[in-house]
């Protein structure tokens, strides 16, 4: 059966920076689809994150290219199979160069807390209790 993938694409100002962290947040880096210009993230079996130098990112949108430390282009939430895994991938992003984004939100049946990467891009990780999604 075809599962359609995403691939989020991001400008970043320093290709190698966004490529050691992501391979500290546990990532792999798929080679085949990375270059001197970008770098294919491999998040999951269905999710890619491509970061792109800002000449190459160019090649792909005739708009202004947004400063994620200044505005906010995205939120890319990523699911987590536990809180403390939730914990874990956002600590791992604060030593890797990444920074704490805003509050922890814990409703109880759903935890999450974000991150911002070192170009600003906003990660937020979210696990929900599997029986409130359920019921």
């Amino acid at each position: 059966m075809y599962q359609q993938m995403i691939f989020v694409n991001l400008c970043v100002a320093d290709l190698d920076v966004s490529k050691k962290f992501f391979t500290e947040l546990g990532y792999a880096i798929n080679e085949q689809f990375s270059d001197e210009s970008t770098a294919s993230v491999v998040i999951s079996d269905t999710i890619v994150v491509m970061v792109h130098t800002k000449d190459k990112y160019a090649q792909f949108t005739k708009k202004q290219i947004a400063d994620a430390t200044k505005t906010s282009e995205v939120l890319i939430a990523l699911s987590s199979e536990s809180r403390e895994k939730v914990d874990e991938l956002v600590d791992k992003a604060v030593a890797a160069g990444g920074s704490v984004s805003g509050e922890t939100q814990d409703h109880g049946f759903m935890y999450g807390r974000a991150f911002d990467d070192p170009d600003g891009h906003t990660f937020e990780v979210v696990w929900m209790d599997p029986a409130a999604v359920q019921g």
